[in-house]
């Protein structure tokens, strides 16, 4: 976490009683004491300032940010049995273009390209997931219909799409 090389300077700040004892229960990884716990958040707000995020860590702080919610839905899996591959598929889809979105400062237009070349491909593979869903009458999700409900938009113009497009629109 923090090398012996580092100079560490005092900081005394008071905060609301609240947020104190949020501090206090939060849990962060590698961090016991609320200065610890300071040091670790700190310096994860740097790096999402300065944009110095590589995709490993943008990742491992998107699962973090989606730590809650996968543990409730894996609560939910454990006393009810049901699981939802639909909000499984949608939660990893989440994650993973957030961190490709925050691990990545294009500095030309090629890099942009590649960038966006990587996100549409990884929302057509979202996209790809929901129709094997909706290919039977009830999707693997905790409300069966939610796919059919909305999809009927998206199949409408994906009918019209021309897939062999003119040269100028290549």
């Amino acid at each position: 976490m923090v090398t012996s090389s580092v100079t560490m300077e005092p900081l005394s700040a008071r905060i609301p009683g609240d947020l104190y004892l949020w501090l206090a229960q939060l849990q962060v990884e590698g961090a016991t004491t609320n200065s610890d716990k300071l040091r670790v958040l700190l310096g994860q707000l740097k790096r999402q300032h300065e944009g110095s995020y590589d995709y490993v860590a943008a990742h491992a702080w998107a699962r973090d940010l989606t730590s809650r919610l996968r543990d409730a839905l894996v609560r939910i899996e454990g006393v009810s049995g049901s699981h939802s591959a639909v909000l499984a598929a949608l939660l990893e889809h989440t994650v993973t273009a957030l961190a490709l979105v925050i691990s990545q400062v294009p500095g030309s237009p090629s890099e942009a390209a590649r960038l966006e070349d990587v996100l549409i491909k990884r929302s057509f593979d979202l996209f790809e997931a929901l129709l094997r869903q909706a290919v039977t009458g009830r999707a693997a999700a905790y409300d069966p219909a939610v796919v059919h409900r909305h999809m009927s938009g998206a199949l409408e113009l994906s009918r019209a799409v021309n897939l062999n497009p003119s040269p100028e629109g290549a």
